[in-house]
């Protein structure tokens, strides 16, 4: 599936509802964890210590949840290309995490266009929601409703 490409706030505006497309896959390595434990000081086991996680519930060292949700915005690009001015992050809306993301596993994001209004200040404020997928497995390792204010 090829990402769709806006061009204006009218083609924004009528693509609510709409499926976006689909990013690569990521692969999620245990440095990235513990980069991201050392820029959050959350040090906790589950996280970094792989020995200790191996016997804990999930048999691996996990991500972190927050760290899931931050690469929404690596995904993003990949599954819509929106050709404006600027935009910037306006937020989240209904953040879950339904699924542990085990050190090694590939992750994508999967876009939907379920919200789109203009602004006050002439922009258009967009919610898409993510699904980050985690490969061979049923369940997300999160769903995320961004908003995103375009200017054009």
């Amino acid at each position: 599936m090829s990402k769709p490409v806006f061009n204006s706030p009218e083609q924004l505006l009528a693509a609510v509802g709409q499926s976006l497309g689909v990013s690569d896959w990521l692969q999620i390595e245990q440095s990235r964890i513990d980069q991201f434990a050392q820029a959050t000081d959350d040090h906790q086991w589950i996280h970094v210590d792989p020995e200790r996680a191996k016997a804990g519930p999930f048999g691996a060292c996990i991500a972190h949840g927050y760290l899931t949700l931050s690469l929404i915005s690596r995904f993003l690009p990949e599954i819509l290309e929106v050709r404006m001015k600027m935009g910037v992050n306006y937020g989240c809306e209904k953040v879950r995490f339904p699924s542990a993301v085990k050190a090694g596993s590939r992750i994508r994001g999967k876009g939907e266009l379920i919200g789109a209004e203009r602004t006050k200040d002439g922009g258009v404020q967009a919610v898409v929601r993510v699904t980050v997928e985690i490969e061979h497995e049923t369940k997300p390792a999160c769903i995320a409703d961004t908003i995103s204010r375009f200017y054009f």
